[in-house]
């Protein structure tokens, strides 16, 4: 058996590139959307796709499965439990419960595991080889390393009111399920820290069904109440893009089957965008921002947040340039294609575009801890915090005011334009974002603590909870 775990950092995902040395026979599970890393495994490897499964219609990546049939005639394999309203609406082979499938001399078994999802599915692998037994399961979103997906996620992103606590009490009989495997068939997840779909997932790759029947806190409730407030309670926000990750799961959709390339605009043709009001993203660095940047763009660092925030901020049906340098392209395009946001206008490489015009940049107001420990003294400063809800009741400072960055266009109202703002967030990212949204909109009151709740403790200063 040939295995490689294949892990995307930007959005924390797994996929699974499984094969048969024996056949040459392969599947790729949950597949990214740049399928190219597929193709070139398998190419290396001397082995042909023949399977791509999926383990349910995930909500925070667009997958390459329907990309990577067309490139390879693969076969797809797809979950048709959860009920009329939870089928894939394109031509599939349709697994439940007890369904198997060989992949050459690897079996694959089907295990029906809702919570996170009512169609979700894990797979059981058995090299029939080496033994009779199950030797791996690749569960998606239902249990992670250390954690378990959340069931909120349709309710609170996709807007299917009510959903979300008969998905904890589907997670809870899931759970027994997993339990009754042996302990030692290796976990496979679908996420691993940092994704939204849980909310305290492990930063290690994989795991085993006895590890996390003593490690993880899902087994740990014997009653199924307990268990379903604490799974739905401090959940972190659903990031805007994953209702629209759910549509385009499901349905036909247009295929991208290779990187594209970016449009260099002319000094021109990038003043007639601003003209038109296209949205500019400046992927440069929070400290590059802050020196100087064209009014009215939004800062989102090229960092491995940036799909992640992207996807908050952008429309799917909007075009918008990206400030980058032709040598991040192709890392950038790959990671706006893995959430399906395609529709780049064009790029400049840098802000001097702005200089030639004969224009003249902005700078960030920045101030210190110990500017911001001054500003405290007095009562005439709004602080925001901009973190997550979960973060700032966790320890925020005291008299500081909560707006999350991802609805903060939303909520411009809660940051006053008649006296002093401080903004703040945990390390320095959010706030710049949160900074290029509020000077867009004419606030020029307002100063960025870039420090963050980070400095701040590490600073030895007081931080309350609640």
């Amino acid at each position: 058996m040939y295995f490689q775990h294949v892990y995307d950092k930007t959005l924390a995902q797994a996929s699974y590139f499984i094969g048969c040395q024996a056949t040459g026979e392969a599947i790729v599970i949950d597949p990214k959307r740049d399928v190219d890393t597929y193709l070139e495994i398998a190419q290396q490897n001397k082995m042909r796709i023949t399977h791509i499964a999926e383990t349910h219609i995930h909500a925070d990546f667009l997958t390459g499965s329907r990309e990577l049939a067309a490139l390879t005639g693969a076969q797809l394999y797809l979950s048709d439990e959860g009920g009329p309203d939870w089928q894939y609406e394109f031509p599939h082979i349709g697994l439940k419960e007890g369904s198997t499938f060989m992949v050459g001399n690897l079996k694959f078994e089907v295990m029906h595991t809702p919570g996170h999802t009512p169609e979700s599915i894990s797979f059981l692998l058995t090299d029939t080889p080496a033994s009779d037994k199950p030797v791996m399961i690749f569960t998606g979103d239902f249990v992670f390393v250390g954690d378990i997906g959340r069931p909120d996620l349709l309710e609170e992103a996709a807007g299917f009111v009510g959903t979300k606590e008969a998905g904890a009490r589907q997670m809870y009989q899931s759970l027994k399920k997993f339990y009754a495997l042996p302990d030692y068939v290796q976990v496979w997840p679908g996420h691993g820290a940092g994704s939204a779909c849980g909310k305290a997932l492990g930063a290690v790759p994989s795991s085993t069904v006895g590890y996390e029947k003593i490690s993880n806190w899902a087994f740990r409730y014997k009653d199924e109440e307990s268990f379903v407030k604490f799974l739905l309670e401090d959940q972190p926000e659903p990031p805007r893009y994953f209702a629209m990750m759910k549509k385009l799961n499901k349905v036909n959709r247009p295929l991208l089957t290779e990187v594209p390339k970016l449009k260099k605009l002319s000094a021109q043709e990038f003043k007639a965008a601003l003209e038109k009001g296209i949205k500019v993203v400046d992927t440069r660095t929070k400290q590059e921002f802050a020196e100087g940047f064209i009014p009215g763009t939004l800062n989102i660092q090229n960092n491995n947040s940036f799909n992640t925030w992207m996807g908050w901020f952008m429309n799917y049906d909007e075009p918008f340039v990206l400030i980058a340098p032709e040598s991040k392209h192709d890392d950038l395009v790959r990671k706006l294609m893995r959430i399906g946001l395609d529709n780049i206008y064009g790029y400049v490489p840098d802000v001097t575009v702005w200089t030639e015009l004969g224009n003249k940049l902005e700078k960030v107001q920045t101030i210190s801890a110990e500017e911001l420990k001054k500003i405290l003294q007095t009562n005439h400063t709004q602080i925001v915090d901009l973190r997550g809800a979960a973060e700032y009741k966790s320890g925020h400072i005291k008299g500081a005011d909560h707006v999350f960055v991802g609805t903060l266009e939303k909520n411009l109202s809660k940051v006053k334009k008649d006296e002093p703002v401080v903004i703040h967030c945990q390390a320095g990212d959010r706030a710049s974002i949160g900074y290029s949204i509020l000077a867009k909109h004419g606030y020029r009151n307002v100063k960025n603590y870039m420090g963050g709740i980070s400095e701040w403790i590490s600073l030895g200063n007081e931080v309350v909870r609640n």
